[in-house]
């Protein structure tokens, strides 16, 4: 399941630490997931989702949405 962080951010014109301050999140968690070093844990999806005001499903790339 690939996470579509980084492409969010990039349509939505937000850098990492702009993300970090609407979210609540870790500017280097925020930044491990852009790149792939981690998977986020659903509750940090959620707090991701919550901030950028989309659906945790936007968040990931999969055939079974």
């Amino acid at each position: 399941m690939k996470i579509l962080l980084g492409e969010i951010m990039c349509k939505k014109n937000l850098t990492i630490r702009q993300v970090s301050v609407i979210t609540g999140l870790p500017k280097s968690t925020i930044s491990d997931i852009v790149s792939g070093r981690t998977s986020p844990r659903m509750e940090t999806m959620e707090q991701l989702a919550a901030g950028l005001n989309i659906s945790i499903t936007d968040l990931f790339e999969s055939p079974f949405k």
